[in-house]
C-alpha cells in the first residue's frame, strides 16, 4: 500500500492558522448568539403582550354639568365611539396622514426615506426637529409603549411595529390610529375629540375641524382649544398647507377652511377653579372604574367673567398697586350655592387661594362686629365716639388719622372708622362675643382675644368669608358653599341654611352696607339700578385689600395681594377689589 506524502512545514502551519481562525470565528458566533439573545432579552423582557394591550380599558370619565345640563368640564378618558375610516368624511384620514405621514401608502411598518429625511433634518439642526415614525409606529407607541425616548422602547417599538404590520391591514392599522391616539383632554381617539372640543360625532367634522384634530398628536397638552385656541388654529394652518402639498385639498378650499380655523378652535368648555374645586371635593363619592356625571351649580359665563376681570385687574393694574394675585368667589346669598371660584391669576391647577389661602380681613371684618352691637341692644342709629383711644398702650387710628366725633353706627360703618369699631366691639361685649358670632356665621379659624379682633388682625379664607356675608342678605341664616346637585342623575345631599343671627339685626347690617357703596368707602361698587352693598377691607402697609358685597342675590368676594405678604402701594378695599366687585355684578 502506498505511502501519503506528509504535508510539509508550510501547509501544516496554514492549516493551523486556519483552524486558529476557524475556531475563533466559531467561538465569536457563538458568543454573538448568545450576546444577541441577551440583548433581545434585555430589549423585551418587559414588552407588552400586544394581543393583550391592544384592548385596554380607558380611565373612567368624569364629566360636570352646569344647572342647566351643559357641559362645563371633563376629567379622564373621554369615551367615543369607533368609526371606521370609511365611515368619516375623507378629509379626516387624510389631514392625519399628511401632516404625520404622507407616505402611508407607499412604504412598509418603515418608511426608510421619512427616516433619513428626519435624520437630515435633525442633523442640520443639531437637535430633534422632525421625526420618522410612520402611523404604524405611532399606533406601537400608543397602545403598548407610552412617550418614554430610550433605545429599550425605540427597539420594542420596532418589534411591536413589525407584529402590527403582520396582523393588521394598512386600513385596518389607520382604523386603530384613528380610534386610539391621544388628542388631548382626555381624549382618545377622533370621535372623542370631536365630542370633546366640537359637540360632535367625527361622521360630522368639517375639514377645519379635522385639521385641529390631526394637528394634535405632535403636542397634545397644549396644542388643543381648550389649551389655546390660537396655538391649535396656528398648527391647524400646518395641517392645511400639507394637505395642499400633497394634493387632498385644492387651495380654494384650503382658505375656506382657514377662514373658519377661528370659530372651529373656540372651545366649548375649559377646566376651571371651580370644576377643581369640586373634583378635590367630590373624589371620595366618585365609584372606582366608573364614568361619572356631576351637575353642579357653576354658572360658566360667570366664571369665565370673573377670571376675566381678575386676570385683567392684575395684568393692567397689578404693578400700580404693587400686587400680583387674587381671589373671587360668587354664591348665592340664599342656599350658599357657588357660582364661581376663581382661585387666583395663572396656572389654574396650583395654589387655591380662594378656598386654601388664610388672609387678614381689616375692615371687612367690621360687619359682624356691628352684628354683635346690634345684638347687645344697639342700633343703626346708636351714635358711637370717634375720637383717639388708648387701651393699655394701644392707639388705634382712622385711616384719614382725622376723627368725627359723635356718630351713628350707620356713619361710623360707611367711613370704616377704627376707634369707633373698638369701641362698639366693647359695648357688644368684648372680643369673645364678638368671636361668637363670627363662628355662628361659619367663620372657623382663628381671630385674637383682643380689640384688634375689631380691626381685621384675624385671618380669614375668602370663600368663608364669603358664606358668612349671606347672613347679612338672607335673613340671618347660617351657609355653607357647595357646588353639587346631583351625582349621575342621583340627587346628591345639600346643605340647609340654618338660622344662626336674628334676622332683623341681619338686615339692619345689610342695610348699613348700603351706605358704604353709596356714600363711604366703596362708591366705585355703585351700579345705578341695581342694589349693591357691601364693606371694604385694608390691611397694613397694604398687604390685603377687600371687598365683599351683595348685587342680585349673590355674594362676591374679592381679594388681592400677593403670596409672600409683601405689602402693596396704596391698595384700598375701595380701589380695585371693588372695581372687580362691579364688573362681576354687572354680569350677573
Amino acid at each position: 500500500m502506498p505511502m501519503l506524502p506528509k504535508p510539509s512545514p508550510v501547509l501544516k502551519r496554514r492549516l493551523g492558522r486556519t483552524w486558529a481562525v476557524a475556531r475563533v470565528l466559531i467561538m465569536l458566533g457563538i458568543w454573538g448568539a448568545v450576546a444577541a439573545g441577551l440583548a433581545g432579552l434585555w430589549f423585551t423582557w418587559n414588552m407588552p403582550n400586544p394581543a393583550i394591550a391592544i384592548t385596554q380599558t380607558r380611565r373612567p370619565a368624569i364629566r360636570l354639568l352646569d344647572p342647566a345640563g351643559h357641559l362645563v368640564a371633563r376629567f379622564g378618558d373621554v369615551s367615543g365611539r369607533v368609526v371606521l375610516p370609511s365611515a368619516l368624511p375623507a378629509y379626516v384620514p387624510a389631514a392625519f396622514i399628511a401632516i404625520e405621514d404622507r407616505r402611508f401608502y407607499q412604504h412598509g411598518a418603515f418608511d426608510g426615506r421619512g427616516i433619513f429625511r428626519a435624520l437630515v433634518s435633525d442633523v442640520i439642526h443639531r437637535h430633534v426637529v422632525q421625526g420618522g415614525s410612520t402611523l404604524t409606529q405611532q399606533v406601537a407607541k400608543t397602545l403598548f409603549l407610552g412617550n418614554q425616548r430610550t433605545l429599550r422602547r425605540k427597539v420594542q417599538e420596532a418589534f411591536l411595529s413589525l407584529w402590527l404590520w403582520r396582523h393588521y391591514s394598512r386600513a385596518q392599522i389607520l382604523g386603530i390610529y384613528l380610534n386610539r391616539v391621544y388628542l388631548g383632554g382626555g381624549a382618545y381617539g377622533v370621535d372623542a375629540a370631536s365630542r370633546l372640543y366640537f359637540n360632535e360625532p367625527a361622521s360630522r367634522l368639517s375639514l377645519a375641524q379635522a385639521a385641529i384634530l390631526a394637528g394634535l398628536p405632535k403636542a397634545p397638552s397644549s396644542l388643543n382649544p381648550l389649551v389655546s385656541a390660537q396655538a391649535a388654529a396656528a398648527r391647524a394652518t400646518e395641517v392645511l398647507d400639507a394637505m395642499v402639498a400633497t394634493g387632498v385639498i385644492t387651495p380654494e378650499q384650503e382658505n375656506v377652511a382657514s377662514a373658519q380655523l377661528g370659530d372651529a378652535a373656540s372651545p366649548i368648555s375649559r377646566s376651571s377653579w371651580f370644576a377643581l374645586w369640586t373634583m378635590q371635593r367630590e373624589a371620595p363619592f366618585i365609584p372606582e372604574g366608573e364614568d361619572v356625571t356631576f351637575t353642579t351649580t357653576m354658572d360658566a359665563g360667570l366664571q369665565t367673567a370673573a377670571q376675566a376681570s381678575l386676570d385683567s385687574a392684575i395684568e393692567t393694574q397689578g404693578a400700580k398697586y404693587q400686587v400680583s394675585q387674587g381671589a373671587v368667589v360668587v354664591l348665592d346669598a340664599r342656599t350658599g350655592a357657588v357660582r364661581a371660584i376663581v382661585g387666583g391669576v395663572g396656572d389654574r391647577e396650583g395654589y387655591n387661594r380662594a378656598v386654601l389661602a388664610r388672609r387678614q380681613t381689616g375692615s371687612a371684618i367690621k360687619p359682624i362686629v356691628w352684628l354683635a352691637g346690634l345684638m347687645a341692644g344697639m342700633s343703626p342709629d346708636s351714635t358711637v365716639l370717634d375720637a383717639p383711644l388708648n387701651l393699655r398702650g394701644y392707639r388705634p387710628h382712622d385711616y384719614e388719622r382725622g376723627y368725627h366725633g359723635e356718630v351713628s353706627m350707620t356713619e361710623a360703618l360707611a367711613d370704616s372708622m377704627n376707634t369707633a369699631a373698638i369701641r362698639i366691639l366693647l359695648r357688644a361685649g368684648g372680643p369673645r362675643r364678638v368671636i361668637a358670632v363670627a363662628r355662628s356665621l361659619g367663620l372657623e379659624d382663628h381671630f385674637p382675644d383682643d380689640a384688634t379682633m375689631a380691626l381685621g388682625t384675624g385671618a380669614v379664607g375668602v370663600m368663608q368669608l364669603a358664606s358668612a356675608y349671606a347672613a347679612f342678605f338672607n335673613g340671618g341664616e347660617r351657609v355653607t358653599p357647595y357646588g353639587v346637585t346631583a351625582i349621575n342623575g342621583v340627587a346628591a345631599h345639600v346643605p340647609a341654611p340654618v338660622p344662626a343671627v336674628p334676622a332683623g339685626d341681619a338686615r339692619a347690617v345689610a342695610g348699613m352696607m348700603r351706605q358704604v357703596v353709596l356714600s363711604g368707602t366703596a362708591t366705585v361698587a355703585f351700579i345705578p339700578g341695581v342694589y349693591t352693598a357691601g364693606k371694604t377691607g385694608t390691611t397694613q402697609d397694604y398687604r390685603d385689600g377687600w371687598f365683599v358685597g351683595y348685587a342680585k342675590g349673590e355674594i362676591i368676594a374679592v381679594w388681592l395681594g400677593n403670596d409672600d405678604n409683601a405689602p402693596g402701594k396704596e391698595l384700598l378695599g375701595g380701589s380695585l377689589p371693588a372695581q372687580i366687585f362691579k364688573e362681576v355684578a354687572q354680569g350677573l
